[in-house]
């Protein structure tokens, strides 16, 4: 047996060693698919909002749930490792840190992003077929779920209703800056390409008074869209059609506007919604994209999910102008409205 001579243990070689020990662990807990799934197994069973209070033993839970006892047990010991659930008396209980995964605690980590049950928490389950992507440049959730994900909305009604909550959440907060950081009033009439819910237009008409707003969207969003309408006093000032941005749109408004529209898509769709809103434009007409832009406010990990779900991507300044390009097109401004979007004003050569 050949030894190998001992290096003594310096502070820099045992620097070195530490070192790299911490950062395979931290590699190693990246790269961990328990935890995330974990997470998400105890929000689709509902056990933060469960395990409030003074908790409850492992093999009441399962009774509960019609789940395996000794499986369920594992799953509330990793849970306790997280801080996430504590042992009690009881059995386990709620943390004040695992409440913020309780229905009620007024994030979207709950009921849109986490259940295995929503369009979001579904269709994240696609990253396991990354590569897929990677090798193809298409999305994962097809491959995975054997239909895209606009097909899976249109089947089935609760994915739809979670989807729109979803983005309803993710455009909320912003909307302030969004109404405030653009001057909207040049416009007298803008249609919302596929406008969802019509918070967005429904926001901007509110400020301002003497535009009127068309909004274009698929069955049953566009019934949602003219409840937000009533709701805020604008039926006389707006128009909801029912269809798809891949049909003829409502002819001769002053500006078309995609808000979080063509990142959905690959560039052949995306060229066809552009398309559209081109052949229906008014000779003077704008189209206004609003969503983030690759080289300035899109995140590494929302690029990846575009990719995944979707097949699409946050596009670079240079890929608007290259899609917009064909369909004459111009780019004219870019505006930054919050940390997360930009607006991108076109107009037609």
């Amino acid at each position: 047996m050949i030894h190998q001579p001992l290096i003594p243990l310096t502070p820099m070689t045992q620097w070195v060693s530490v070192g790299r020990d911490s950062d395979v662990d931290t590699i190693r807990r990246m790269a961990g698919l328990a935890t995330p799934m974990a997470l998400r197994v105890a929000v689709t069973l509902g056990l933060p909002d469960r395990l409030r209070g003074d908790g409850a033993p492992a093999d009441e839970l399962a009774a509960e749930l019609d789940v395996a006892p000794v499986a369920l047990e594992l799953l509330l010991d990793h849970l306790a490792t997280l801080g996430i659930v504590e042992r009690s008396a009881a059995g386990y209980r709620t943390t004040a840190f695992g409440a913020n995964l309780c229905a009620d605690a007024g994030n979207e980590l709950t009921n849109l992003l986490l259940r295995l049950d929503t369009a979001g928490g579904r269709a994240e389950l696609a990253f396991v077929e990354l590569a897929h992507s990677i090798s193809t440049g298409q999305a994962a959730y097809t491959h995975r779920y054997g239909q895209d994900f606009w097909t899976d909305l249109a089947e089935q009604p609760h994915l739809r209703e979670s989807f729109d909550q979803q983005m309803i959440h993710r455009i909320s907060e912003q909307l302030p800056r969004i109404v405030a950081g653009f001057d909207w009033s040049r416009f007298g009439t803008v249609i919302d390409v596929g406008g969802g819910r019509g918070d967005v237009l429904a926001a901007i008409l509110a400020a301002h008074p003497r535009m009127h707003g068309h909004l274009v969207d698929l069955e049953p969003t566009t019934t949602e869209a003219r409840r937000t309408f009533g709701t805020h006093g604008l039926d006389e000032r707006t128009q909801v059609t029912a269809g798809s941005f891949f049909d003829p749109l409502p002819a001769g408004a002053d500006a078309y506007l995609l808000v979080d529209i063509l990142h959905d898509w690959d560039d052949e769709h995306a060229d066809r919604i552009l398309s559209r809103c081109v052949e229906a434009a008014a000779p003077a007409g704008r189209v206004l994209v609003v969503e983030p832009v690759g080289d300035q406010h899109a995140q590494s990990e929302i690029n990846l999910a575009m990719l995944v779900i979707f097949g699409g991507r946050e596009r670079r300044i240079d890929e608007f102008r290259a899609l917009a390009a064909p369909h004459g097109l111009v780019l004219d401004t870019v505006t930054d409205l919050t940390d997360q979007r930009c607006l991108l004003e076109f107009h037609l050569a």
